[in-house]
């Protein structure tokens, strides 16, 4: 049964989307950190126990000082559950919004946005807990959540999400109802550094997506770092030595190129059609557009 897990997962990484790739990362550190506290028997009273070490240490914290010695936790942190409720939760909606994100923007801005959100929140909790005091830490994706539901609501609000038990619900809406509650949760006395957090990767989606219309994408460079090391274990294309033979038309060759016209055409037109939507979102296109969209989706 393991093995046969294991595969699943190596499956993911090697022709998955990047955000089941997320997903399945998530969940093996959830249940790494959840291993570690089950070993260590002491841990749920001692603080200062191996599993809580080690949980502080991929985790964002307060203090300055202990920041600035693992300065990694403003990116490790995105990815650490300890609650079962915070990573179902937490994941669910990552799918829901981050599926969208994929769709529209293309599935090669996912991590970035996901990253760039979750740190954006990091930054905003660590700020907020400068001014209150007090030594806490933060963990969980709830942040780069936001970000991606705010990207998906702000590039196509009018999306509709069928909810169990509520039915056809607007994405908009379901983004105001989220930020509602986060901001009335600052004005609360529990996890109020999380709902900042919250907050901070939300601010971060409706700023990319502000940019990105006008012409700047903040996750190029993070794009193209992904790129260079993806590419690290893909095998170079060998040059092809131009050939010295005479090349005779005949209408073989004329049917395959023809072909080959046609489906430059109509990548031509999906790239248009992808650039209006980054532009004015996905119900400014008509409705030829987006059959036309439809169809190149089923055959992907």
């Amino acid at each position: 049964m393991f093995k046969s897990i294991l595969e699943d997962f190596k499956g993911v990484f090697r022709s998955g989307n990047m955000l089941s790739k997320i997903i399945v990362v998530n969940v093996i550190v959830f249940v790494v950190v959840n291993l570690l506290f089950v070993i260590d028997m002491n841990s749920s009273k001692d603080p200062s126990s191996f599993a809580n070490i080690i949980l502080r240490k991929i985790s964002m914290v307060s203090d300055p000082w202990s920041y600035i010695k693992q300065f990694w936790g403003l990116v490790t942190h995105i990815f650490v559950h300890k609650a079962f409720g915070h990573i179902f939760w937490n994941m669910l909606l990552l799918y829901w919004f981050g599926r969208i994100v994929g769709d529209f923007l293309n599935d090669r801005r996912v991590l970035p946005l996901y990253l760039l959100g979750g740190i954006a929140g990091g930054i905003a909790y660590f700020l907020y807990a400068q001014v209150v005091g007090g030594e806490s830490q933060a963990m969980g994706a709830s942040a780069a959540v936001m970000c991606m539901l705010m990207v998906a609501a702000t590039t196509s609000p009018d999306y509709t999400l069928r909810l169990i038990l509520i039915g056809p619900v607007k994405l908009k809406y379901v983004a105001l109802v989220l930020l509602f509650l986060d901001v009335v949760g600052v004005g609360g006395s529990v996890n109020t550094g999380g709902h900042i957090a919250h907050l901070g990767g939300a601010f971060f989606g409706v700023f990319y997506v502000y940019l990105l219309r006008k012409g700047t994408d903040l996750t190029d460079p993070i794009q193209k770092v992904i790129e260079k090391i993806t590419s690290i274990n893909q095998p170079k294309s060998r040059k092809t030595p131009r050939s010295t033979f005479t090349v005779y038309k005949n209408t073989t060759s004329t049917d395959k190129a023809s072909k080959s016209k046609g489906t430059f055409s109509q990548q031509g037109e999906l790239d248009r059609i992808l650039d209006k939507i980054n532009a004015n979102g996905y119900d400014k296109l008509t409705a030829e557009e987006k059959e036309f969209l439809y169809q190149a989706s089923k055959k992907k």
